[in-house]
């Protein structure tokens, strides 16, 4: 869809300098920009889209508020008494312009507002790095202006879906998650190719708005969480009237004149249906930024150092003297908004501190580092059911050579899930570090775990030894009993 951006009166410039320069005004530039102003520096952010990114108009918000209508109505039924009051079906224009609300109907004044209130001046238009710690800025219009910065430029440019190079994908005109978040009317039929988050909450959300669904998933159905959990949802999408279609790859894709699209697969069966969503990874936002004219790779992702400087070739040494950091999508250390805005606080953070030659904590757990980001990454699917993780699945912890030990439970078996929801089917695991005593890896799925994610995340990063945790009691009757039943299996 076309961009809409917000037209904000500016004097015209040819140069201006400040402390730090970010390109980027999602989510994690705007932190990063909000840290730095708040730690006496200042700082302008350039944007060549909508101030607030990927999050806030095509990802995290408007597929949420998607999921959340059906998954409201789904949780009504559920329960004697509320289900009798639910006598008609969803209201799917209802769901669409509640999305559109909160993509803020894809416009930005609210944002720019936030930035201008905050001090944080904003340039729109293509932000290019040069070798003396500057910007260049070309807007819509050609009209070039040059940013300097005193201390530090930050890419936060996040990603771009990647598509694969399938033979006729690229001219039948696939969504990806822009479209499938943005979408002003649900297709009959709609193809999925990929397993993973993107394809798993969008296969949900338009099976249950009416699409056909066919889920294309080589890989599998969110293979990089435990297994329970893709089975989980495997089953959830089926039950849904979808099909999944696991091991199978798409080898080739046609548009016909009248709109339908084909899809042939490695097997040789064909599926044909309306739009074909494409979700199968991210690609980094670094193709124009001028790193070439740093030594580094246009296109490629930008590994950082623990203080997120991005590193030069030999991938130790901080690139451009130590002033050009990466926060976010585009360092590839997680590919989350909340991991990319905890990243966001530390680089901020830690160029204050830099400029203003005060000590840095960049030891482990300090506070101008993201340790998190490799120990204790939580994250929400909100798929049917809803699957919460924080910290290793059971096979990353061994294959990180942690002698662990795996604690199972059936979330079924609890008296507050029988409360809250008939019929309830969930499951949760635990994953163990045996030599420290410490939890290292919390998996959930059923009904809205997302809100018991929290507290496995706290025992986590705190390393809470397992004979503290006997001492935190769960109220009665919850689902967060499983916390008391998962300790019992392991023993004291």
């Amino acid at each position: 869809m076309a961009t809409q951006t917000s037209q904000t009166a500016q004097a015209p410039r040819t140069a201006r300098t400040y402390d730090v320069v970010v390109i980027g005004a999602g989510p994690v530039g705007e932190n990063v920009a909000d840290r730095v102003v708040r730690g006496g520096l200042t700082a302008a952010v350039v944007e060549r889209e909508l101030v607030g990114g990927e999050c806030s108009y095509w990802a995290c918000m408007p597929t949420k508020a998607l999921l959340r209508g059906t998954a409201a109505l789904r949780a009504a039924r559920q329960v004697p008494g509320a289900r009798e009051a639910v006598t008609g079906d969803l209201d799917v224009r209802a769901v669409l312009r509640r999305r559109d609300s909160f993509a803020s109907d894809w416009k930005d004044e609210g944002q720019v507002s936030w930035l201008e209130s905050a001090g944080i001046d904003l340039y729109r238009g293509q932000g290019r790095v040069t070798a003396d710690r500057g910007v260049t800025v070309t807007a819509g219009d050609g009209t070039v202006t040059s940013l300097t910065a005193r201390h530090a430029v930050v890419l936060a440019t996040g990603t771009s879906a990647l598509l694969p190079d399938i033979p006729g994908l690229a001219a039948s005109a696939p969504w990806s998650s822009r479209e499938a978040a943005s979408a002003k009317a649900v297709p009959g039929r709609l193809a999925v190719i990929g397993g993973g988050v993107v394809a798993s909450e969008m296969a949900t959300a338009y099976a249950a708005l009416g699409s056909t669904v066919t889920v294309l998933a080589r890989d599998g159905v969110l293979p990089l969480a435990e297994p329970f959990a893709g089975e989980l949802v495997t089953e959830s999408l089926r039950a849904a009237g979808a099909s999944v279609r696991l091991g199978v790859e798409a080898v080739s894709v046609r548009r016909e004149a009248d709109g339908t699209v084909h899809v042939t697969l490695d097997d040789g069966e064909r599926v044909e249906a309306d739009e074909v969503l494409v979700a199968v990874g991210r690609t980094p936002n670094t193709q124009d930024l001028g790193l070439d004219a740093l030594g580094l790779e246009p296109g490629g992702w930008l590994p950082v150092d623990d203080t997120l400087r991005v590193l030069g070739k030999d991938g130790t040494t901080p690139a451009a003297d130590g002033w050009l950091y990466a926060a976010g999508d585009v360092n590839r250390r997680v590919l989350l908004t909340h991991q990319g805005k905890y990243q966001a606080r530390a680089v901020g953070d830690v160029i204050v501190a830099r400029a203003k030659g005060e000590k840095v904590e960049d030891g482990l757990w300090g506070r101008h580092v993201a340790t998190a980001d490799e120990r204790a990454v939580p994250q929400v699917v909100f798929t049917e059911p809803e699957l919460a993780s924080v910290g290793l699945t059971a096979a990353a912890a061994e294959a990180a050579g942690l002698r662990v030990r795996v604690l199972d439970h059936d979330l079924a078996a609890l008296a507050g899930s029988s409360l809250h929801a008939e019929g309830y089917r969930g499951h949760a695991r635990m994953v163990v570090d045996e030599d420290r005593g410490v939890i290292v890896g919390f998996t959930l799925a059923g009904p809205d775990v997302a809100e018991l994610l929290h507290a496995a995340t706290i025992a986590i990063v705190g390393e809470v030894p397992l004979d503290r945790l006997w001492h935190a009691v769960p109220a009665f009757p919850t689902v967060s009993e499983v916390w008391l039943r998962l300790l019992e299996a392991y023993g004291r």
